[in-house]
């Protein structure tokens, strides 16, 4: 007796080939036959003959700490998502010293309004908590270089010492014995951005020890001058690290070097020739989000937010930092182009972009932008609100994302974070980036359906075994027996993402087309309703 049958699909197996008819038996977790199945089983779904494959998987994420808010992972699983793989970008929720733990309490309210106590230390005590009270998703995680950084050397703007840096292996060390399933940098961040490749690379040597990989959102993406050389950074790590590694959300953001995408491109493709295993994920938007505080000169953040909030009373080094913003707001596509989507000091200027606060607030966009960080991160440090100061930037080209995107070696990942329409994620972090909701359904229809830019087949692909074999699962994301059933259906006809930039309502609509969802062999979602099953596992190395 099979404990589920998916009956009468068109199997996409995630390999790429063709879809065949068939019906899926799942026993115990896994899927267990595959073909035309009579017997018993507990129960059964008719699907259809809607669209089968296995359960996407998030190449890309920053959940974190939203996760822990929000363990039915709702957004997740609206869009058919079964596994999530964060830390991202450097930055995850450990190790923490006390220090970070405050500014985690500070930029994170949500976890104290749902009754989240912050009290692991070590990436150990962190999965720990993760597993505890249950996941609807599963988690695949990773170590961030700049939360070891931080944790080690706080925000300073200087090399390691030889104690540092072995404390700073040491750190990598543990992560890994945890559980974790590589190493995350986010080297256009500060303090990760003070460290040199050689640095890095010592770092990624204990990793790649521990049969791990590496994904980079990396120095440059083209705001601060040199795309070509920070690709060539990925290779070397690549190479001298002998790491297999990932480009995170591989994209073009400067106007001036839109035209270099297909050059980047031919690097990866030359790289992989000579045997140096690289591969990218990517968001299927024009538009990236981030921080304002990531647009300013490294070196204004050196010390920390209080250093920088000092730095920002000063009208001479405000100048400085203001010809730095300046130079990144125009290569980011001006202030009409960067909306902001999360101001918790005064929500009614959210929906709004930095032109138009600024001729709200009669000032030069300028000095708007720097009033607006300057007020935020006082307020944050006083006590007065909580919470993050963040902005969509719409600033890529459309060609260089479709580019980009049919690339066989380029995997989805949504590079945003679980969300609710509901509770304590919709109150602090008010008018997510669309892809938070929309990343999966956006390929499927508008790329692949809509656009004929992916075959359906490879679509999927890219959404299951490829983030598969980059993480090293070897028993996900693929439709065999003896594979855990982590299945989605979906309609290929109606898929489609529905969230929108605006308003603030617009960006938490659910897709439409996502059917089921099947984790570790539990319904999850059915019908498009969430079940409320927490079936998902934190999948250690």
């Amino acid at each position: 007796m099979f404990d589920l049958v998916l009956r009468n699909g068109r199997v996409f197996t995630g390999a790429g080939n063709p879809w065949f008819r068939a019906d899926l038996g799942v026993k115990s977790g896994k899927i267990a036959k595959i073909g035309s199945l009579g017997g018993s089983a507990k129960e059964v779904i008719d699907v259809g003959g809607q669209a089968v494959c296995p359960g996407f998987i998030d190449l890309h994420d920053h959940s974190d700490l939203t996760i822990l808010a929000n363990r039915e992972a709702d957004s997740k699983v609206h869009m058919g998502v079964s596994t999530t793989v964060f830390a991202s970008c450097g930055s995850g929720a450990a190790p923490l010293s006390e220090k970070m733990r405050e500014d985690v309490l500070r930029e994170a309210p949500f976890l104290k309004e749902a009754g989240v106590k912050v009290d692991w230390n070590t990436m150990k005590g962190y999965l720990a908590r993760l597993e505890t009270g249950g996941l609807s998703i599963n988690v695949a995680p990773l170590v961030g270089f700049g939360s070891i950084r931080e944790y080690v050397m706080g925000m300073e703007m200087r090399a390691p010492t030889k104690v540092e840096l072995g404390s700073m292996k040491k750190e990598v060390a543990k992560a890994m014995k945890a559980g974790c399933r590589g190493i995350t940098t986010g080297l256009r961040y500060d303090p990760q951005s003070y460290a040199a490749t050689e640095e890095v690379i010592e770092l990624s040597k204990v990793a790649a020890g521990y049969g791990g990989f590496y994904t980079s959102h990396i120095r440059d993406e083209g705001d601060r001058g040199d795309p070509i050389s920070a690709v060539e950074e990925i290779i070397r790590i690549g190479r001298e690290a002998d790491i297999p590694v990932n480009i995170s959300h591989f994209k073009v953001l400067s106007k001036r070097f839109w035209g270099l995408a297909p050059k980047l491109v031919e690097m990866v493709e030359e790289a992989r020739a000579k045997g140096v295993q690289v591969t990218a994920d990517q968001y299927p938007y024009s538009a990236s989000g981030t921080g304002l505080q990531a647009w300013i000169p490294p070196w204004a953040n050196e010390g920390g937010n209080e250093e920088l909030v000092k730095r920002l009373s000063d009208p001479e080094t405000t100048e400085r930092i203001k010809a730095g913003l300046a130079v990144s707001m125009e290569d980011r596509g001006g202030p009409e182009s960067a909306l902001i989507n999360s101001y918790p000091l005064d929500t009614k200027i959210v929906g709004l972009n930095l032109a138009q606060v600024a001729k709200k607030w009669r000032m030069d966009p300028l000095d708007a932008s720097v009033k607006l960080l300057r007020d935020h991160l006082e307020a944050i440090l006083s006590g007065r609100v909580k919470g993050g100061f963040s902005i969509v930037n719409f600033n890529q080209k459309e060609e260089n994302v479709e580019l980009i995107m049919r690339q066989p070696w380029v995997a989805v990942g949504t590079d945003g974070s679980v969300h609710s329409p509901s509770g304590v994620l919709r109150k602090d972090i008010p008018a997510p980036h669309p892809r938070f909701y929309g990343t999966f359904p956006r390929v499927l229809g508008r790329y692949t359906h809509e656009r004929g830019i992916l075959h359906l087949s490879d679509a999927i692909r890219k959404m299951t075994s490829l983030p598969a074999q980059i993480l090293g699962l070897r028993d996900r994301g693929l439709i065999a027996p003896g594979s855990y059933a982590d299945i989605t259906v979906f309609d290929p006809l109606t898929v489609i993402d529905r969230a929108d930039f605006t308003p603030a309502e617009a960006t938490m609509r659910y897709p439409d087309g996502i059917i089921h969802l099947v984790v570790n062999g539990v319904v999850t979602l059915r019908d498009g309703e969430h079940t409320g099953a927490r079936a998902g596992v934190v999948l250690r190395r």
